[in-house]
């Protein structure tokens, strides 16, 4: 099998699976700046094709987001993919290092927290969820 077509599966049903969930794909730097300029609260996924993104970063960003609290907006970028996308929105996660997956939570176009690789890897989807949700519980607004 050629390598390159299978990546090219891996990615796009990882793009498939957090757009599918209610997230906005934000492919360049253009678009990042709109999104993340947004008043409100902005919860911006950063997708990779590693595992712990597949098994617990995709299915947690799914899984969050079905709370009595829950961001205004719903976003992702994709690390390896759409780097200049990427690039840009960790412009935007000043004090936070490069990190794939990983959730950044903004309010009003300023960084709050992020859930990084560290918080994500080891952990079960379900522990993630709740990270996130803590956030949402602390951040937003009912819906």
């Amino acid at each position: 099998m050629d390598f390159n077509i299978y990546m090219n599966d891996v990615v796009n049903q990882a793009r498939n699976e957090i757009s599918q969930a209610g997230y906005k794909e934000l492919t360049t730097p253009e678009e990042v700046d709109e999104a993340l300029k947004q008043k409100g609260t902005t919860l911006v996924m950063i997708n990779s094709v590693c595992g712990c993104a597949g098994g617990v970063a995709r299915p947690a960003a799914a899984h969050s987001i079905h709370y009595d609290k829950r961001p205004d907006n719903l976003v992702t970028v994709f690390a390896g993919q759409d780097k200049e996308a990427t690039e840009r929105a960790r412009q935007h996660f000043v004090g936070y290092p490069p990190s794939s997956p990983s959730f950044a939570f903004l309010k009003d176009g300023e960084i709050v927290t992020m859930v990084e690789r560290h918080d994500i890897e080891g952990f079960e989807p379900m522990e993630v969820v709740g990270k996130l949700q803590n956030i949402f519980e602390e951040h937003c607004e009912e819906i």
